[in-house]
């Protein structure tokens, strides 16, 4: 009798104790906007801010409606407008090439490599034949490029890097954490995230300058004195007339709840990459399936897994696929022709009109992605090992391997 998973592959864990209690303070004084306060009150947008500059070593940040608006908020800071072309990863989901059309600019399509993390030698030719001044570089699904070359090849280049790390809160670099080499860096804390207020973002960032027009932007007013990590007063007397608000505040409910997550995520981390790493060894040396190296220098965080069906034929891979979600196991592929959920590539994007990416096409085109949440023991990544395994053996030795490339 074949095994089949009965769990969820959405379910998240619940909020803690410790934050539904914060939330519940919050509903009971009523102050949910963030300059609503009582006198004398530091409001828990303000300490969330705080205590993640902290964690993040950042000078300053700036809670937000969403990672989305994060992403937008950042470029804007740095005067991306109407008709700029910005650089971004070919392999990302909708919000990150969505954030640069939002401000009427055009996003140049880069390559990635099969480790899923962005070309450098696709990225030193489209600096050079772009005119782009801004890459938006997305972490996408956690995986890290060599951040030390790709800064230099930038810095070089008097390209500004901003860090899309919906997917890296937590990961590092060389024991550096995400969003610290670039001017700026964006969280998001969407429920799939890494930290979970349902909707919401993080910007951090050590520009003065650039902070002061991010908080601005976000909302603030002239009530920008009630931030405790944001910067000093002159570094908004020098842009407060020339920002426009474009409301996107973060609320005191939903940082009260993300409060207690920052606190225990070292923890959260190694939950899942405990289970990454059960679901890697499962799959290893499976027929036909090739797994992303993950280096060295990667702190990572296995919040996903991300494998390849490598030139694999399409019909083969939509097999897969569909006897993995009859036996319970939900796989996203990026190779689909159309998009599904939250799932879609660049050539879906149209309003972006990317080129042509050969490289990337084909490694998009056997690319799975499987969520790994919490909510899974390490006994449920034995089963749905067990059954992804059963099911890409299967496939891969019907008509003679599949076609791959192995």
């Amino acid at each position: 009798m074949q095994e089949i998973f009965t769990g969820s592959f959405t379910q998240q864990e619940p909020i803690s104790d410790e934050g539904i209690a914060a939330a519940l303070a919050v509903l009971r004084h009523g102050r949910l906007h963030r300059y609503n306060l009582a006198p004398g009150e530091t409001g828990e947008a303000a300490l969330l801010e705080q205590e993640f500059a902290a964690l993040s070593g950042a000078r300053y940040c700036l809670a937000v409606a969403s990672g989305g608006y994060a992403m937008a908020t950042a470029l804007r800071a740095m005067g991306v407008g109407a008709g700029d072309r910005v650089l971004s990863n070919a392999f990302t989901l909708a919000p990150v090439p969505g954030a640069i059309a939002s401000l009427g600019a055009v996003p140049v399509f880069v390559g990635v490599t099969e480790g899923l993390t962005i070309d450098l030698e696709d990225l030193a030719e489209k600096i050079t034949t772009s005119g782009a001044r801004v890459l938006l570089l997305s972490h996408m699904r956690g995986h890290i490029c060599d951040m030390g070359a790709l800064m230099a090849l930038c810095d070089k280049a008097g390209l500004r890097v901003v860090e899309d790390c919906a997917h890296t809160m937590g990961a590092t670099w060389e024991g550096r954490p995400t969003g610290r080499f670039g001017a700026m860096g964006c969280f998001s804390t969407q429920t799939y995230k890494h930290a979970n207020s349902g909707e919401g973002g993080l910007l951090i960032s050590d520009d003065a300058e650039l902070m002061a027009r991010a908080v601005l932007l976000s909302g603030s007013y002239m009530l920008y004195d009630r931030h405790i990590a944001a910067p000093p007063p002159e570094a908004f007397a020098a842009v407060k007339y020339d920002t426009p608000n474009i409301s996107g505040r973060m609320d005191n409910l939903r940082a009260a709840i993300l409060r207690p997550q920052l606190a225990g995520l070292a923890e959260r981390v190694a939950g899942w990459n405990a289970r990454y790493r059960r679901i890697e060894t499962g799959l290893r040396a499976t027929p036909g399936l090739t797994l992303i190296d993950r280096p060295g220098q990667e702190g990572f965080v296995g919040s996903s897994f991300q494998m390849l069906l490598r030139d694999w034929p399409a019909d083969k891979i939509e097999q897969v696929v569909a006897r993995c979600r009859a036996r319970g196991v939900e796989l996203k592929w990026f190779g689909a022709p159309e998009p599904a959920g939250f799932t879609s590539t660049y050539r879906h994007w149209r309003y972006a009109g990317a080129g042509e990416l050969p490289a990337t096409d084909r490694v998009m085109a056997g690319l799975l992605d499987m969520r790994l949440p919490l909510t899974f023991s390490l006994a449920d990544c034995d089963v749905i090992a067990r059954i992804l395994r059963a099911e890409i053996g299967a496939a891969f030795q019907s008509e003679g391997g599949a076609g791959a490339d192995v």
